[in-house]
């Protein structure tokens, strides 16, 4: 049975701080002309199913989509999904976009209530399942810890500004100590924490195989599982860097408009965050990361292209560990030397052959080669080559007169 016919009623609820919208439709008609504002308890969410169960729909065949802003949308959602409702959370970029399609520019709950039953009737969205519970165990420990960073690093700020002027009084510098060692020792007990969750929760085996990727410590290893829910997000090498939006995105259009490729703001900001901090580790100890990493700043690329670069391929890396359940052994001289690729920025060119350790051209050393000057000017002409011993592209042909 397809999707159309498994569904045959469509809920869409806009939620908010104190209350929540709902407006459904059947597959026939169109939204109810009235909607119902219910509050954002567990009163209101019983009264909504109570309401539900009056359209003679089972929960197994009623679609429920609403949208992730903030927090407000986690107990409801929760409470559908218990009492079994198909239960679908989209991204607000994506029902965004959606109203923008259509001819109205009002905004109020009850109208992104009937937007979000009109979406949930045409798109039928993938449902959402509950994370399980140590995903709340590593991603609350993660979040207080990133938010005692923050207030560490005010304190500092703060006691940094004091010591320059010329008189300081004692009481206050002694409170800002007391105030960074204080929160010294709760970060401390974070991170204890946080290991005791990766040693020994659910996704211990997960932790440690990551953490065998040189360039990936307990944090990175900790916030990769959460933001993906143990890489199940993922289902290629290549979707790990769409998902962080470390994919370069083409903006080409006829023959006038050729713009940069670039990476954009799309995607999960905080795993993009995560692995481009891991590259700076990365890309000095991890072999397979480093070859990445030096050849495109040897092509002249820009160190921040590199990285973003080299933390896609991190992510591959890292997908690949998880699901084949194998520790990663980098090797660097087993792999094939190829050139970027236009998803890089850069023509593609043939893939070169593997060379012995220590050897390159001509027999000749790996050090050799790479500190050999370019050709001088005849000699690259000879060559085809231009001064910086690029391939030099062929000069248009003039059209001679008659």
């Amino acid at each position: 049975m397809d999707a159309e016919a498994t569904y045959r009623l469509f809920v869409g609820i806009a939620s908010a701080g104190a209350t929540f919208t709902v407006r459904w439709a059947t597959a026939r008609n169109t939204p109810r002309a009235r909607p119902l504002t219910l509050a954002q308890t567990p009163d209101g969410f019983a009264a909504l199913q109570s309401q539900l169960q009056t359209t003679s729909v089972p929960p197994q065949a009623t679609l429920v989509v609403m949208e992730a802003t903030g927090s407000y949308w986690v107990a409801l959602a929760v409470a559908l999904h218990q009492a079994g409702y198909a239960v679908s959370v989209v991204n607000p970029a994506q029902a965004h976009n959606y109203a923008t399609s259509l001819p109205r520019r009002s905004k109020t709950d009850a109208l992104a209530a009937a937007l979000l039953t009109q979406f949930a009737a045409e798109r039928q969205p993938a449902r959402w399942t509950p994370p399980p519970a140590v995903y709340h165990e590593l991603r609350q420990r993660l979040v207080a810890r990133d938010v005692l960073m923050a207030m560490r690093q005010q304190a500092r700020n703060h006691r940094h500004a004091l010591r320059q002027w010329p008189v300081v009084v004692a009481s206050v510098q002694s409170h800002l100590d007391d105030r960074i060692t204080e929160l010294d020792d709760r970060i401390g007990t974070r991170e204890g924490e946080l290991a005791q969750v990766l040693a020994n929760g659910a996704w211990a085996e997960s932790a440690r195989l990551l953490q065998t990727i040189p360039g990936i410590g307990m944090r990175t290893a900790a916030w990769l599982l959460v933001l993906t829910i143990n890489v199940s997000l993922w289902r290629s090498a290549a979707a790990a860097g769409a998902y962080a939006g470390l994919v370069p995105l083409d903006y080409r259009s006829g023959t006038r408009v050729h713009g940069r490729a670039a990476i954009g703001h799309g995607g999960n900001a905080r795993l993009r965050h995560a692995a481009y901090l891991a590259t700076l580790s990365a890309a000095r100890h991890n072999p397979s990361i480093r070859v990445c990493y030096q050849r495109l700043r040897d092509a002249g690329k820009p160190m921040k292209v590199a990285r973003c670069a080299a933390a896609r391929k991190l992510l591959g890396i890292a997908w690949a560990v998880v699901t084949k359940q194998r520790a990663c052994t980098p090797v660097m001289s087993a792999e094939p030397r190829t050139e970027p690729t236009e998803e890089l920025g850069a023509p593609a060119v043939r893939t070169a052959p593997a060379t012995p350790p220590g050897q390159g051209r001509a027999g000749a050393t790996n050090e050799s080669v790479r500190e050999a000057p370019p050709p001088d000017g005849p000699a690259c002409a000879r060559l085809g080559l231009d001064r910086r011993g690029r391939l030099a592209r062929p000069a248009p042909a003039r059209p001679q007169a008659e």
